[in-house]
């Protein structure tokens, strides 16, 4: 006569897979789950004087709105009074590490605009750059 198999493991291995795969069903579900939508980004501004915030900027996104406020820049109207190559090598001192100048870019740019120029793309401000700072 053969060996009786105790059914006991058998049953909590089936019960061990049952719930492997409702867990993964719903890691599933999680990661399908819609999101609650983002805020719209700032609108941006066409004048200085529409800017209240750093996002409006042109050329200015989350990420450099954040440099700007590690500076200790808080308000777009500060970049009127700012230089952009002393902004860029503060940037560079606060986060250990060479900056690419496209940044500085963006900076004269800013502060350009909020002096009352119009927007402008950051990368027409690199002829300039070159011309005024050499490489930086």
């Amino acid at each position: 006569m053969g060996t009786v198999l105790n059914p006991a493991p058998q049953a909590a291995q089936r019960r061990a897979r049952v719930t492997d795969m409702t867990r993964s069903v719903g890691r599933q579900a999680a990661a399908t789950a819609p999101r609650p939508p983002k805020a719209p980004p700032p609108r941006k501004a066409r004048t200085a004087a529409e800017c209240e915030q750093l996002e409006q900027l042109p050329n200015i996104g989350p990420s450099i709105a954040q440099d700007l406020r590690l500076l200790g820049v808080q308000q777009p109207q500060e970049l009127a009074r700012l230089d952009a190559l002393a902004l860029y090598r503060q940037l560079c001192a606060a986060t250990g590490k060479r900056q690419d100048p496209c940044v500085l870019d963006t900076f004269m740019a800013a502060c350009d605009f909020m002096r009352g120029a119009a927007p402008r793309p950051w990368w027409d401000y690199t002829a300039e750059r070159k011309a005024t700072y050499g490489a930086v």
